[in-house]
Parts: structure tokens; sequence; C-alpha cells
């Protein structure tokens, strides 16, 4: 091998090196990302788990309002019933005097 032979494959050696250096490196950082995003799959599937129970929950308290607010409605609507009804018996109690 002549000198000049002799300094490409140290050229070629260092360049192959350097290269593989460099494979090894984006190895080490597609792992990371890879994890980084196992890591943010893992955080999204709990927060849409916990929007699925909020959600859930805010059903039940409308639905529990939607109730109340008939339970008040019903209550109202027995009063002025009763006041009707008191209202003719003082009315049937004028005509009987």
């Amino acid at each position: 091998m002549t000198d000049d032979q002799k300094r490409l494959l140290a050229v070629f050696e260092v360049r192959i090196r350097d290269l593989m250096a460099l494979c090894n490196q984006q190895k080490q950082e597609i792992q990371g990302l890879t994890n980084a995003l196992n890591s943010k799959d893992d955080e999204l599937k709990q927060a849409m788990k916990t929007i699925k129970e909020l959600e859930a929950k805010c059903d039940s308290m409308l639905t529990a309002r939607i109730i109340s607010v008939k339970e008040k409605e019903v209550k109202s609507a027995k009063m002025r019933l009763s006041k009707l009804v008191r209202e003719v018996d003082k009315c049937i109690a004028l005509l009987n005097e």
C-alpha cells in the first residue's frame, strides 16, 4: 500500500467511525422521542378518561337539576291548586250564607 492509500484508508476509517457515532446518537434520540411519545400517549389516555368521567358527572348533575326543577314546579302547582280550592271553598261558603 502506498502512503496515499494508507491516508485515504485512515480518513475512510475516521469517517466510518463518525458515521457510526452519529448513527448511535440518532438511535438514542429516537429512543428518547419514542419514550416521550409513549408518555404523552399515556397522559392523553388519562385525560380522556377524566373527561369522560366529568361528562358523566355533568350529565348526572343536569339530570338531578331537571328533576329538582320539576319537583319545585310540582310543589308550586300544588300550592296554586290548594289556593284555588280554598278560594272555591270561600265562594261556596259565601253562597251558602
